[in-house]
């Protein structure tokens, strides 16, 4: 079975409270929380207070997508909102061990994020590291976006590359019931699901399919 962290991206942000307490109901195993800058990326989301105020709803990890500019910048703000997971794309810094070591200091689960035109071997010399790794299924920056194919090889050679290595692999973007099981094989651990999950008539049964239980 592979783990589901819904993207809150696509939940109703004038009822985030309930939505991420349902997400807990519904039987998630994540809240993946996608921050977006208006620069590394081009949409604006949430920040730290939304972190902060979804913390009080839900007992779940909050697993933070930061795409932003210079991440070393927010990521104590974010740890001290309350996050969980941090993760960043090492395109947006060029702090990536820096950023790494602020997270794992604080006693928190790291990761670094590769969007479709990215390579493997931006991440070689942290696989020792991080705890796990997001391979982008679409470009980062909107939500409902349709599922890119060749995040598929990227996810198999990804596995090899960590394999005796403590990480999980997670995939973002497009995901839907149909194509779960086919990135399930591929090696991923973790998938992200932001419309597939709250655009469903009935997102627990969704979210039940999405994890192949």
């Amino acid at each position: 079975m592979i783990k589901v962290a819904p993207s809150i991206l696509s939940a109703d942000f004038a009822a985030m409270g309930q939505a991420v307490e349902n997400l807990e109901k519904w039987g998630a195993d994540y809240v993946h929380c996608d921050v977006m800058d208006g620069r590394f990326v081009p949409n604006i989301t949430f920040g730290m207070p939304m972190i902060k105020a979804i913390r009080k709803h839900t007992s779940l990890p909050l697993d933070v997508h930061l795409m932003i500019v210079n991440p070393e910048d927010y990521i104590e703000k974010f740890i001290d909102a309350g996050a969980d997971i941090i993760t960043f794309h090492p395109d947006s810094t060029n702090k990536t061990a820096e950023c790494l070591a602020t997270v794992k200091n604080a006693g928190l689960k790291c990761g670094l994020v590769l969007n479709p035109d990215k390579p493997l071997s931006m991440l070689t010399d942290y696989l020792d590291i991080v705890d796990e790794v997001i391979v982008m299924g679409v470009y980062a920056g909107f939500g409902g976006q349709k599922f890119l194919p060749q995040t598929l090889d990227k996810i198999s050679q990804l596995k090899k590359l960590a394999k005796g290595k403590n990480l999980l692999i997670e995939m973002d973007g497009g995901a839907t019931c149909e194509n779960a099981r086919s990135i399930e094989n591929a090696g991923a651990d973790i998938l992200v699901a932001g419309s597939a999950v709250f655009g469903a008539e009935n997102p627990a049964e969704a979210i039940r399919i999405l994890g192949g239980k």
